[in-house]
C-alpha cells in the first residue's frame, strides 16, 4: 500500500526538499504552501492550500486528502517563521504571529489529522522543531520558545494518543542552507536602541550561519528513515556535530557556565 503524506509548508527549503525526496520514493505527496498558485516551478509532487494560521484552510486541505486517498499515514509539521529581535523591542504582534505559526498552527494540524488516522487505525505525526528550542538564545528568545513548546507539546500527545497506534516525534534541525533568513521578521536594528551593537553583531552572525548550513536534503534523509521506524524515538536531532552536542553541554554543566558558552559563542 502506497503511503499517503501531507507536509506543510513545502513550497520551499527543508518541506520541499521533504516532498522532493519522498516522492521519489514512491509516496504520495501533498506539500502545501499558502499560495500555491504563485509556485511556477514544476514540483514532482501535489501542492494544496494551506495555511496553518487559518483552520479552515487545514481542515479543506485535510478533507480533500481523504477523500482523494481515502486514508492520510503521515503528517511532517514543517510550516514555520522565524523571528529575531529584542524581546523588549519586538513588537507583540510579531510574537503571537510567530506562536500562531510555529505552535497553535501544527496543533491545529495535528487536531484535524488525529480523527482519520485514529479511523484508519495508524499513523505517524513528526514535528519539525529546531535546536534553538533547546535553550533560550540570545535575540532570538521567542523563536526558541516556540520551538521549545512544541517539542513538549508532542511529549504530552505521545502519551495522550498512545492507544490509537499513532506515534509522533520531534525532529530537531541545526541550521540548514535555506531561505528561512529572509523570511523571518527581523525586528530593526535601532541607532537609539541600547541592543543596537550585540544585536546587531548577532543578527550578522546568525545570518552567517544559515548561509553555512548543511544541505537539506539530510533532513529528507532523516525524515524518510524515521518513517521506517516501526516505533520512533520521542526526540531527533540533525545538524552539526557540534550543534547537536550543544543540547548534551546544555544538559552536564551548571546553567551560568553554559550561559558564558553562549555569551562567548555570540562575541556578547
Amino acid at each position: 500500500m502506497t503511503k499517503v503524506v501531507l507536509i506543510t509548508g513545502a513550497s520551499s527549503g527543508i518541506g520541499k526538499a521533504i516532498a522532493t525526496f519522498l516522492s521519489s520514493k514512491g509516496y504520495v505527496v501533498y506539500g502545501t504552501s499558502r499560495n500555491p498558485s504563485k509556485i511556477t516551478e514544476d514540483l514532482p509532487f501535489n501542492l494544496i492550500e494551506l495555511d496553518v494560521a487559518k483552520s479552515e484552510t487545514i481542515k479543506t486541505a485535510v478533507d480533500t486528502i481523504i477523500n482523494e486517498n481515502g486514508r492520510l499515514d503521515v503528517v511532517i509539521n514543517n510550516a514555520g517563521v522565524g523571528i529575531t529581535g529584542p524581546i523588549e523591542e519586538t513588537p507583540d504582534l510579531e510574537i503571537k504571529k510567530a506562536f500562531q505559526t510555529n505552535v497553535f498552527g501544527p496543533i491545529d494540524v495535528i487536531k484535524a489529522a488525529l480523527p482519520p488516522m485514529r479511523a484508519q487505525g495508524e499513523g505517524l505525526i513528526i514535528n519539525i522543531t529546531s535546536i534553538a528550542g533547546y535553550m533560550g538564545l540570545p535575540y532570538r528568545g521567542v523563536y526558541s520558545a516556540t520551538k521549545g513548546t512544541l517539542e513538549l507539546l508532542t511529549e504530552a500527545f505521545r502519551m495522550e494518543i498512545k492507544d490509537f497506534n499513532i506515534q509522533m516525534c520531534n525532529v530537531a534541525p541545526g541550521d540548514f542552507a535555506t531561505n528561512i533568513a529572509s523570511g523571518r521578521y527581523h525586528a530593526p536594528v535601532l541607532n537609539e536602541s541600547p541592543y543596537k551593537k550585540p544585536y546587531g553583531n548577532t543578527l550578522r552572525l546568525m545570518n552567517e550561519h544559515v548561509d553555512e548550513g548543511n544541505n537539506p536534503i539530510e533532513m529528507a534523509e532523516a525524515i524518510y528513515k524515521i518513517m521506517l521506524t516501526k516505533k520512533p524515538k520521542i526526540h531527533y536531532k540533525v545538524g552539526a556535530f557540534m550543534q547537536k552536542f550543544s543540547i548534551v553541554l546544555k544538559c552536564i554543566l551548571p546553567d551560568k557556565t553554559y550561559e558564558k558558552l553562549l555569551l562567548n559563542h555570540y562575541k556578547l
